[in-house]
């Protein structure tokens, strides 16, 4: 049974050829997908025939929502999704158990400019950062396009609001499942579908550099974020073994090019862990090491993931730190901290939902919904 929702109009139009239907029928059919259709009977410009024939060799795909958490202080609600398995999802498990292989988190968030999602790449992440929650159970598959484009369409959906801008810094490293990633950002941005602005996409990496740079050929316009978190390698390296691979210089370097390449800036994620990496020749070297560069920093007072160990620097020498690289030179600004009292901020997202969401269900704490919103 093919699984249609992550299809391109063009392959659309051939699988419409496949089953004995006019190639146009495709592009409809995009088109519904693309507009949130959860089942083929609402595709009423279709004949009744063919809507009965799409039920018998086709599915939807994507995913849908089985828990929601809401943050009273700020709105933001995380989701945790489960996919619509498919053929195409279920063969890029390697062997993973099949319920693992099905839940992510995504995060809603409102901002004064419109809705952004945090959308997840993958189950799991292979990327072994000692301070984030995604990838304490490892890495279990990537997610389809259709399954990234589900997030989207489904957070509409549950939310009953529109979802403007989209952040791939959910699960997951978005460059070590780049062509799948490639595919939904063409999807969201086809005029068709979502039309999408591409400057109201973000794409963060903690990395990689060969795809640094394909970024910067094949997507321009879109937004890239580099979480960099420790400027030398031997810090680096103790807290992301990506840096063993991809050193800090080489990463500098590369972020160097792709500004020249695109001429836009590049934003550097830094999770501030106290007594780590926030203390004054922490800052110093960030100035040596960035000053000059356009770029924008991004500071990030580390959320609370229990079992790393880790805590994060006040908000207060988060300012003070924001304050001496704008000084410096550096635009930099503290990160506005969304959905912390549901372990939905950044660092905080998981395969399932965390112990602490588990108990605050059983508590006073923001209560978790169904996707019907009981």
């Amino acid at each position: 049974m093919k699984t249609l929702l992550g299809m391109t109009i063009e392959e659309l139009k051939q699988f419409a050829a496949e089953i004995g239907e006019k190639p146009f029928r495709g592009k409809q059919i995009f088109v519904w997908l693309n507009r949130g259709a959860t089942s083929f009977d609402e595709m009423t410009d279709l004949p009744k025939a063919l809507r009965e024939k799409l039920k018998t060799c086709a599915q939807i795909g994507g995913c849908r929502a089985i828990r929601i958490q809401e943050d009273t202080s700020d709105g933001t609600r995380k989701i945790l999704f489960e996919a619509q398995v498919g053929a195409d999802a279920a063969s890029d498990t390697s062997g993973a158990d099949q319920t693992a292989a099905d839940t992510f988190e995504g995060v809603f968030m409102k901002y004064s400019y419109g809705n952004s999602l945090c959308v997840s790449s993958q189950v799991g992440c292979r990327m072994g950062c000692r301070f984030c929650a995604s990838a304490l159970g490892g890495f279990v598959r990537n997610l389809t396009a259709g399954e990234m484009l589900g997030q989207v369409l489904e957070a509409e959906r549950v939310t009953g609001e529109k979802v403007g801008h989209i952040v791939i810094m959910g699960m997951g490293e978005p460059f070590d499942n780049y062509e799948n990633v490639a595919k939904f950002l063409r999807l969201l941005h086809d005029e068709n579908g979502r039309n999408m602005s591409w400057r109201n996409m973000t794409v963060s990496t903690s990395g990689i550099i060969p795809k640094i740079r394909q970024f910067a050929e094949d997507f321009p316009q879109v937004n890239l974020a580099i979480s960099l978190h420790r400027l030398t390698d031997e810090g680096r390296s103790s807290i992301m073994p990506v840096n063993r691979k991809y050193p800090v210089e080489k990463l500098l370097e590369a972020a160097r090019d792709y500004t020249d390449r695109t001429h836009r800036r590049v934003t550097f994620e830094y999770a501030l862990i106290e007594g780590e990496n926030d203390r004054d020749e922490d800052v110093q070297l960030m100035i040596r090491k960035l000053g000059g560069m356009l770029c924008h920093v991004n500071l990030i007072p580390l959320n609370k993931v229990e079992e790393t160990g880790y805590s994060g620097s006040s908000r207060k020498r988060a300012r003070e730190i924001a304050e001496t690289l704008e000084k410096s030179g550096i635009p930099a600004t503290v990160r506005r901290q969304l959905g912390s009292e549901i372990d939905g901020a950044c660092g905080q997202l998981r395969r399932a939902a965390s112990p602490l969401g588990r108990r605050r269900q059983q508590t006073n704490m923001p209560c978790l919904k169904n996707a019907d919103g009981l």
